[in-house]
């Protein structure tokens, strides 16, 4: 199956392409649409958060709400992600000295320059994993593990995390890397990813997968960010959890189980949400809203010249 053209168009003119694999399937698990070898190997890089923060719910994890949909962001660093995660720490006992994801500035706008403003340094707090991080670190706590070394793949954390993925997937992790904030990063296929996305909406209510899930869709802005496309996708489809990830990776699954992966070739990051919202309209879920989700603009000199589109099948 051929990969997925996104066309980058300019004063009319395709000036270049973006190639996507997409997997997604129906409510009983058929594909519906697929591009590219999705059986490969991939790298889902933040779109396993939820995995990630099953594993730390099982493993006696006691939060709700809006700080479990934390420990699943790749957050923006507005003010309310920063005093989340300061809470999921508080509440284990610790600060954000105990934190070992790399020092960064909000990656919201507004936000970074507030800190700036007051003579701020970027932190680790602020950093858009901090919240995982805190999460992980308070599962650590909980479990009696040492929070020293909490991201080396042999910790009991990260060997918990592992068997999660491995069993959501229903594959053995091929292969091993280092993810961007310095935790563990599994390599599987698109089709395990899909498969692991789907426990989470046809989980019993009340199981740890059905919480976590309930938690995104409830608070989609505590996921990424007030204004991000993971959080409009969610607030235009009710019922959609959606998680991104660095290197143009989605994945996404409605309540009844429609579900899908999307993965640009070369990380363009502008053509992610064109394709993922292609991939949701081939499954039926559409609404208004994703009009203006369905293109990137491109600017020249400050207006729109032209705009990111996914191309002809």
């Amino acid at each position: 199956m051929s990969e997925l053209i996104v066309e980058v168009v300019r004063s009319g003119f395709v000036e270049s392409v973006h190639r996507a694999r997409v997997h997604a399937v129906d409510a009983g698990g058929s594909p519906v649409m697929v591009h590219g070898d999705t059986s490969s190997l991939a790298s889902p890089r933040s779109s396993m958060k939820p995995l990630q923060a099953l594993a730390m719910v099982r493993a006696g994890l006691a939060l709700e709400n809006e700080l479990l949909a934390l420990a699943c962001a790749s957050h923006s660093g507005e003010p309310y992600h920063v005093d989340g995660a300061r809470k999921i720490l508080a509440g284990a006992g610790l600060d954000e000295t105990a934190l070992r994801c790399p020092e960064d500035l909000p990656l919201d706008t507004a936000a970074m320059h507030k800190v700036i403003r007051a003579n701020g340094e970027p932190s680790r707090i602020y950093m858009n994993c901090s919240g995982k991080h805190s999460a992980m670190l308070a599962t650590c706590v909980a479990n009696d593990w040492p929070i020293e070394g909490y991201l080396d793949p042999g910790h009991s954390l990260q060997r918990a995390i592992r068997a999660t993925v491995e069993e959501l997937t229903g594959e053995r992790v091929a292969a091993t890397g280092v993810d961007g904030c310095g935790a563990p990063l599994f390599f599987v296929s698109m089709i395990g990813v899909v498969r692991a996305f789907r426990r989470f909406a046809l989980a019993a209510p009340g199981s740890p997968e059905r919480r976590i899930a309930d938690a995104m869709r409830a608070y989609p802005q505590w996921t990424s960010g007030t204004a991000r496309p993971e959080a409009e996708l969610m607030r235009a489809i009710p019922g959609l959890m959606v998680k991104g990830g660095a290197e143009a990776f989605d994945a996404f699954v409605f309540a009844d189980g429609r579900a899908g992966a999307v993965k640009v070739e070369d990380g363009g990051y502008r053509a992610r949400v064109p394709v993922t919202v292609a991939a949701l309209r081939a499954l039926g879920l559409d609404a208004p809203e994703l009009a203006g989700l369905a293109t990137t603009p491109l600017f020249g000199g400050g207006r729109p010249v032209g705009e990111v589109r996914v191309g002809p099948a």
